[in-house]
């Protein structure tokens, strides 16, 4: 069996190889000519699968190593009866350790704790979730909004849901975390437009780790500075040639790697090769080990500091997502082809980065408050001493 995979996805020749011969191709590059005698096609979200990519080919399983499916063509693979699959919640721990870092950072740079402010988390699914658990660790109020949840009369969880007018008037800090929809009744495009912006409180912090195209980026733009005091920009319209205006002026800017831990990655090629491999009958054999992480012990010393400025240490010790955005930062040059060749450059060269469960820590002289909120963002607590 022919395969064609994205180089990008890790571990994609030596799993998939297991079910037959793999071409490992740059997922941006990939054609029909590429994928016309292959029976199986496994990308991330920058190839567009649809008709112009697989029209006239033999394939029968489309696997996507991600979150999102705006990338997917469904109801097209569906009518050609190409069985897919997606990785739901392959890297929402990830994304959270992007907010809570970001988060911290903003707050050492600017000089206001985060702790008593109220964080709106827009869409609670795999990644919002998480998102509302490291807010507790940051001492932070939570109001959450996510109409389909909201309608399910079985999901408890959603009766403290409130209304997306509600949450903006009342945060500090919105972050989005929904998919991109264009139609329908939770459509999602332009979600954050002129008229929404302008309900957020004066002085905010808006944070877009979700789809680019779920905020208008002139509307945006517009406010940054007043209204929205500071932005965290993961995402963009326009994709891979980000607006240079924004990437000029948001806080942080990075190339849409919020979900780019190494165990995002690799939990969305093993998702998707486990799918694959019952789908075409065979059994699962590639075991996905992890190597050892860049940070494996963290030791921070808490006497006469302030919990969250501990916090601020170990989880920027662990990630470093200011360096992130500074190297985007320096591609911003009028060229928009330069810049978004950098952009793409930048995803495809990113730095193992591990998530925070990879890390132990070690506290000396942290109480046990501090031990509980270290906790909540995932971190492995050693006894000090």
């Amino acid at each position: 069996m022919d395969i064609v995979c994205d180089r990008n996805m890790p571990y994609a020749r030596e799993a998939f190889s297991t079910l037959g011969e793999v071409a490992l191709k740059e997922g941006r590059e990939i054609t029909a000519a590429d994928v016309r005698g292959a029976e199986a096609l496994f990308t991330r979200s920058t190839t567009r699968v649809n008709a112009r990519l697989l029209d006239g080919s033999r394939l029968r399983f489309y696997g996507s190593g991600v979150i999102g499916t705006d990338h997917m063509d469904i109801p097209y693979l569906d009518a050609r009866a190409i069985a897919w699959a997606a990785a739901p919640g392959c890297n929402a721990e990830s994304v959270a350790n992007y907010v809570t870092a970001a988060l911290l950072w903003l707050g050492g740079r600017h000089g206001f704790a985060l702790a008593g402010q109220t964080l709106g988390v827009v869409g609670v699914g795999n990644v919002g979730r998480r998102v509302c658990r490291h807010a507790e660790g940051l001492g932070l109020r939570v109001l959450a909004n996510d109409p389909p949840r909201q309608r399910d009369p079985a999901d408890t969880e959603a009766q403290a849901f409130v209304s997306l007018e509600q949450l903006l008037a009342e945060s500090d800090i919105v972050t989005c975390h929904v998919p991109l929809e264009r139609a329908g009744p939770d459509a999602t495009h332009h979600l954050f437009d002129a008229y929404r912006l302008a309900m957020m409180r004066p002085g905010a912090v808006f944070i877009n780790a979700a789809r680019g195209a779920v905020v208008d980026t002139d509307a945006l733009l517009a406010v940054l500075g007043t209204r929205v005091a500071h932005a965290v920009i993961d995402c963009w319209e326009g994709e891979p040639a980000c607006h240079a205006d924004l990437l000029a002026r948001a806080d942080i800017a990075t190339p849409h790697i919020a979900g780019h831990s190494y165990e995002g990655k690799v939990n969305g090629t093993a998702m998707v090769y486990r799918k694959a491999c019952a789908f075409f009958n065979r059994p699962a054999a590639y075991p996905f080990d992890l190597p050892p992480p860049p940070v494996p012990l963290c030791q921070a010393d808490a006497a006469g500091r302030a919990d969250e400025d501990v916090l601020r240490e170990v989880v920027l010790r662990v990630y470093d997502v200011a360096a992130d955005s500074e190297r985007l930062k320096a591609a911003c040059v009028p060229d928009a082809a330069a810049r978004a060749a950098a952009f793409d450059a930048q995803r495809r060269r990113y730095p193992m980065r591990r998530e925070f469960t990879s890390t132990r820590v070690e506290v000396a002289q942290g109480s046990e408050a501090l031990n509980s909120r270290m906790r909540a963002l995932g971190f492995r607590l050693e006894p000090s001493g």
